[in-house]
C-alpha cells in the first residue's frame, strides 16, 4: 500500500483553477437582479425604518409625560403636606402661649 503523495504545484494550481472556474460559473448562471424586486424590499426597509423612528419618539413622548405627571403628582403632594403643617407662630403668640403655660404652672402649685 501506497502512502499519501503530497500535491505538486501544478496540481495545486489546477485544483485552484477549476475551483475559481466552477465560482466563475455559478456567478453566470445566477439570475438577473429584479430592479422592481428591488425598489419594493426598498421601499418595505425604509417603510419598517420609519415605523421604528415614529415608535421610538412616542415612546419619549409617553416617558416624558409620565414624568411631568409624576412632578406635578409630588408638587400636589408637597402643597398639601405643606398645607397639613401647623401654622408658624409669631414671637408674641410663642410669648403669649409660654406665658399661659407658665400661669397654668404657678396655678397647679399654690
Amino acid at each position: 500500500m501506497q502512502g499519501y503523495k503530497e500535491p505538486g504545484f501544478q496540481e495545486r494550481q489546477a485544483a485552484a483553477n477549476r475551483a475559481k472556474g466552477k465560482a466563475l460559473e455559478t456567478l453566470r448562471n445566477k439570475p438577473p437582479v429584479d430592479e422592481a424586486a428591488l425598489a419594493l424590499k426598498l421601499a418595505n426597509r425604509r417603510a419598517k425604518e420609519e415605523a421604528a423612528i415614529q415608535k421610538r419618539a412616542a415612546d419619549r413622548l409617553a416617558k416624558e409625560a409620565a414624568k411631568l405627571a409624576r412632578l406635578e403628582q409630588l408638587r400636589a403632594d408637597e402643597a398639601a403636606a405643606i398645607a397639613a403643617l401647623p401654622p408658624v407662630l409669631t414671637e408674641a403668640e410663642r410669648k403669649a402661649a409660654r406665658d399661659a403655660r407658665y400661669a397654668a404652672r404657678k396655678s397647679r402649685k399654690s
